[in-house]
């Protein structure tokens, strides 16, 4: 498998919002790794995609997410890929890393239907989550099993990073410690 390259990635936050946060386990590490993520793609320039799942029922992303007024993703439907419009916003030369709530539902349906479009979506475990630990675990596995690629936050920024002399590692290190 290649490394996750910047300039051919796009970062997805999948539905990280108000009212769904506060009943996730272990919301404050999702929400941290994310924001960390969110970080290191806006300073290497990798583009970020906000969806947002029925925003009237569970409020808009979290402010430390949210993305420029009006560009967040809504949907109704519980995988991105069936809702009209959102495949097209997608580069088509763009891998996805992948993190989000709720890992079971959002999360494994949007990454089954990128993986049936022929997509390759790295997941990024400790950036994923739901309100119980056995159903973040099982769509873990279900997600790898049909060929997403696990990964944790580390691992992407420094596949991002490349290496100790890239110009913005000391930067964005200050991100991970």
């Amino acid at each position: 498998m290649p490394l996750i390259d910047p300039a051919r990635s796009l970062l997805l936050i999948i539905d990280v919002q108000v009212r769904l946060m506060p009943v996730i386990a272990d919301g404050a590490g999702i929400l941290a790794n994310t924001g960390r993520l969110a970080a290191a793609a806006h300073r290497l320039d990798v583009p970020i995609l906000v969806t947002e799942q029925n925003a009237g029922g569970l409020g808009p992303t979290v402010p430390e997410l949210a993305p420029e007024p009006g560009t967040a993703f809504p949907k109704m439907s519980f995988s991105a890929t069936r809702t009209p419009g959102f495949l097209e916003r997608l580069p088509a030369d763009r891998d996805l890393v992948v993190t989000g709530c709720e890992a079971h539902i959002c999360v494994l349906q949007t990454v089954l239907g990128l993986l049936e479009a022929g997509r390759r979506a790295c997941v990024v475990c400790d950036a994923v989550g739901s309100r119980r630990t056995e159903s973040r675990a099982a769509a873990l596995t279900r997600m790898a099993a049909h060929g997403a690629e696990i990964v944790t936050t580390e691992m992407v920024v420094f596949e991002w990073l490349g290496t100790a002399r890239h110009p913005r590692f000391r930067e964005i290190m200050t991100l991970i410690k």
